[in-house]
């Protein structure tokens, strides 16, 4: 899905694991200690991190109150991951202490998964001062990510003066010549990425066809596609009026469409589902195949690896056959 909740504005309490006062509070007893201390040494940290739920607290909570701790809820099995996991890690070394990357399984962490309310993955969060603030969900451009990790940084330092952790040079060094190269830009999808950014939705979904007409197997032009349809159907939409719509016209295609638009954007991704599968279940002809190819849309769109895709696929088989 597309980045949303890019502001830093609005931070709220990291429920189930720390009270923000508390975490605050340590960050300036460490401050204070760091002050009362000018000639020691403080400890370099990792840049990227493997975290557990039985190493959160430690790992995570607390140390937000010495750097702001960027939280990466991936899995195996997820190809979006793949692509932005990297870029991340990547930034981390670029960024040199000023974040800190917390890699989360949510195969291996689901409790953490539910507590954080994730609806999809990749799912990108931070934790400043025991305070988890919501980035972004989704493959995003690079542009894009630096501009959250910018704002997250700044926040950090205006709210509660951290200002990032040293960081030992020799690791650092190290982990950057292990990182994989990243291949170059494509121009045009680089172009794509620019429109959509800007907002410029219809110039966006041009460039992303344009680019598919010449390189079919493009898959990230394709999941890009899909997010600037969805996102172009959706812009002008009014959430009220839509729902309300669809409640009073269960049989109006288009008015049961839109709203499954809009649950998808808002992250109720089986809702959407199966507002489509039911659509395909009740109708024929030219009205099912509609409901069945936006059904087959919205799939790229979420990820074919995603184990909600897999479980829809399957229930459309039932219906279909």
């Amino acid at each position: 899905m597309q980045p949303r909740n890019m502001s830093m504005s609005g931070a709220v309490d990291l429920s189930a694991v720390k009270a923000a006062a508390e975490a605050k509070q340590k960050a300036e007893q460490a401050r204070a200690q760091r002050a009362a201390q000018p000639d020691a040494e403080a400890a370099p940290v990792s840049l990227v991190i493997d975290v557990d739920e039985a190493g959160f607290e430690q790992e995570v909570v607390q140390r937000s109150a010495e750097v702001p701790v960027v939280i990466d809820f991936w899995a195996e099995w997820c190809q979006p991951c793949k692509q932005l996991s990297p870029v991340l890690e990547r930034l981390a070394q670029e960024y040199a202490g000023k974040f800190v990357l917390a890699k989360i399984d949510v195969d291996a962490n689901g409790r953490l998964f539910q507590q954080f309310g994730v609806q999809g993955i990749p799912a990108i969060f931070a934790v400043i001062a025991g305070q988890a603030l919501p980035l972004f969900q989704g493959v995003a451009p690079e542009p894009q990510v630096r501009q959250v990790l910018d704002q997250l940084i700044e926040a950090a330092e205006e709210r509660f003066g951290i200002v990032g952790a040293p960081v030992d040079p020799a690791q650092a060094a190290a982990a950057a010549e292990a990182a994989p190269a990243e291949p170059p830009a494509d121009p045009a999808l680089s172009a794509a990425h620019a429109a959509l950014d800007a907002g410029d939705l219809t110039g966006a979904v041009a460039a992303y066809e344009s680019i598919l007409a010449a390189e079919p197997g493009n898959a990230e032009a394709a999941l890009a596609l899909g997010q600037a349809r969805l996102l172009a159907r959706t812009q002008d939409l009014v959430p009220d009026q839509v729902r309300k719509a669809a409640a009073e016209s269960p049989a109006d295609v288009s008015a049961q469409l839109a709203v499954t638009d809009l649950d998808l954007v808002g992250g109720h991704v089986e809702d959407a589902f199966s507002r489509l599968i039911s659509g395909v279940q009740r109708s024929a002809g030219e009205d099912r195949d509609t409901y069945r190819v936006r059904l087959l849309e919205l799939f790229d769109v979420v990820g074919a690896e995603d184990p909600r895709v897999v479980a829809a696929r399957s229930a459309l088989a039932r219906v279909l056959f």
